[in-house]
């Protein structure tokens, strides 16, 4: 199917809730991935705490800019001593003149109202390649300030590299940057897209893990509506094959992600019936996906029914074992 190139900036494009919530469900895998001195120092089986409201501490009446992204997070020394760690994310695609000096920012007002050592990482995931801060400084008449952290630049990592580690933040680093270089290219971001979900189930990765991952893929490498439906059938044709027990759940993602997708266009249209297009062409793509093609008599039912029983006969797909099971009343 020949699509055209989709040059249009999506809300999804931007990356700080997927990066986000994949780094609280697995800091441990994080350090070890992106710092891992600080990982082999940490005693794990004591914890460890996000700190968001010592952050608000620290982050108010800050000049440095948008900063959803930092994370504080206390965690233990294994020789006992606790320690601070300040993680800073940085999303942007852009370079920030003033990026390191917010960095010092925050060393400095964690450190003064904690008193405790605090560790700077940046993850540095824009396009730039010769942008690289990594420390901020300033000298006055016999007076010298300077503070050093460590920045990480994804676009240093080496795509077979990636591909052969099997810690999760590889195939997170790997989706990033092939969003980044396929922002305009629909078909290879499908190619890499169905190449990184494929992965995900020959990689050794648990089912809550591949649950995970395959959010932050899906939401990132995001795909024109014909293209995710493509993939949808390749995925759940893939999942049989290999007997992997995560069918329901990949299902259900994409469901809750057409339904919301038939939401938005109703709205944008500002009537009704986009909304019901919506949701009926994810009803009959879910029906493809278990039952194979969809008969005459289901896809006219499908067209003429209301949203509630397009809603419900969607539920209903997901446990039924034969077609007639979803429009039984």
């Amino acid at each position: 199917m020949a699509l055209e190139e989709n040059n249009e900036k999506s809300p999804n494009d931007e990356f700080d809730v997927p990066w986000k919530d994949i780094l609280e469900a697995y800091f441990p895998e994080f350090l070890e991935f992106f710092l891992p001195v600080a990982y082999e120092g940490i005693a794990w089986e004591q914890g460890f705490e996000f700190l968001d409201k010592e952050l608000s501490r620290i982050t108010r009446d800050s000049q440095v800019g948008d900063r959803r992204m930092d994370k504080l997070v206390k965690v233990w020394r294994r020789n006992g001593d606790e320690l601070w760690v300040l993680i800073h994310i940085e999303i942007q695609g852009n370079r920030k003149l003033d990026f390191a000096e917010g960095m010092y920012i925050y060393h400095y007002r964690a450190y003064d109202l904690y008193r405790v050592p605090v560790v700077g990482l940046a993850i540095l995931a824009d396009e730039e390649v010769n942008w690289r801060p990594t420390h901020f400084c300033y000298e006055l008449w016999g007076t010298k300030q300077s503070y050093q952290f460590t920045a990480i630049k994804l676009l240093d990592y080496l795509e077979t590299g990636l591909e052969q580690s099997t810690n999760p933040f590889a195939i997170v680093t790997l989706a990033h940057l092939h969003a980044k270089q396929t922002k305009h290219q629909t078909q290879a971001r499908y190619q890499v897209k169905w190449k990184l979900i494929r992965k995900l189930y020959l990689g050794g990765f648990n089912r809550q893990q591949v649950i995970d991952l395959f959010r932050f893929i899906d939401w990132v490498l995001l795909l024109p509506e014909e293209l995710d439906e493509m993939l949808r059938i390749e995925i759940v044709a893939f999942e049989e094959n290999k007997k992997m027990p995560y069918i329901s759940s990949v299902e259900r993602i994409g469901m809750r992600k057409g339904m919301q997708i038939g939401e938005q266009r109703g709205e944008q249209r500002g009537e009704q019936r986009g909304e019901q297009r919506g949701k009926a062409s994810m009803l009959t793509s879910l029906l493809q996906h278990r039952f194979g093609t969809v008969p005459d008599w289901a896809s006219e039912k499908i067209a003429k029914a209301e949203l509630s029983s397009l809603e419900e006969w969607g539920l209903r797909v997901l446990d039924a074992t034969q077609l007639d099971d979803v429009f039984t009343n």
